[in-house]
């Protein structure tokens, strides 16, 4: 995650020399990965027995950027891009439910040639949907999963028909609010199991969200854009605020990183309160 940070900042700079829309991805490849890294961090926390591994995790980034890469030259024009990418979004986001509300357990055996891919999933259905189907086994879980899957089928909708050109920032705001709703569904379940959220990580909290509000601030004051020219671009420019030298934009970077470093310490003390309580004693959820 630190390390995530520290290039993030490298590629902004990248992204800063130049910014248009063909290098705008060099300035979000490492945002991604900093979201999905929080996430697993989260699920690693509770799950350490399954979480991913660091072959899989880092595949799949860079799968994810090579889409982003693909929506850069292809998502302003090509319907079959949109239609591709929004198909592969909802069937990852339907797997990868499944994966985390059998917490691992559910396997499909693609040996056997009878159907029995069919048959294992006939079954599922119908123990956990239909004769479960007043109370869900895992009631906390499955809340999770169908707001999750409703906010991602939401965006793949929205991606297909309106088909933003800024497709980076649309795949980032994608991950941001993955990350934000099971971060918030975290902190509810510890809350529900009788946990605590002990000063430091409670002080972190609020300064995340004090510095992250204020530094949206400024990122919104729109002082500049690569999708003009350069000469349009600068009209947009105002006086430095800070130091006689540095602008709105200037403030932004500086609060946001300083948003994503308090960040990161929400994510490693939030669980204090658990130092000394045994690892079985633990709420799995």
């Amino acid at each position: 995650m630190a390390v995530a940070l520290m290039m993030e900042g490298v590629l902004s700079a990248c992204y800063h020399v130049c910014p248009n829309y063909s290098n705008f991805q060099f300035d979000t490849s490492f945002m991604y990965m900093i979201a999905g890294l929080c996430m697993l961090k989260l699920y690693q926390t509770r799950h350490p027995d399954i979480n991913a591994s660091a072959y899989s995790t880092y595949a799949t980034f860079a799968v994810i950027i090579c889409f982003a890469v693909l929506g850069v030259i292809f998502g302003k024009s090509n319907t079959w891009f949109w239609v591709v990418f929004s198909i592969i979004h909802v069937m990852a986001s339907l797997g990868l439910s499944t994966q985390i509300y059998y917490m691992g357990r559910f396997k499909i055996d693609v040996s056997n040639a009878d159907f029995g891919i069919f048959r294992r999933i006939g079954i599922v259905l119908y123990t956990d949907c239909i004769q479960q189907f007043s109370r869900p086994i895992y009631m906390d879980r499955m809340v999770l999963l169908i707001l999750g899957n409703l906010v991602n089928w939401s965006f793949a909708i929205f991606g297909l028909v309106s088909r933003p050109k800024d497709f980076a920032s649309y795949l980032l705001c994608i991950f941001i609010c993955n990350l934000l709703l099971y971060l918030a569904f975290y902190i509810i379940m510890k809350l529900r199991s009788s946990e605590s959220i002990r000063a430091i990580p409670l002080f972190c909290i609020l300064a995340t969200t004090f510095i992250w509000a204020s530094a949206l601030y400024f990122f919104f004051q729109t002082l500049s854009s690569w999708e003009k020219t350069p000469a349009e671009s600068r009209e947009q420019n105002r006086e430095c605020i800070l130091l006689n030298f540095f602008d709105e934009h200037d403030v932004w970077h500086f609060l946001s990183a300083t948003a994503v470093f308090f960040s990161f310490l929400v994510l490693l003390t939030l669980d204090d309160d658990l130092d000394f309580v045994r690892r079985d004693k633990i709420p799995v959820f």
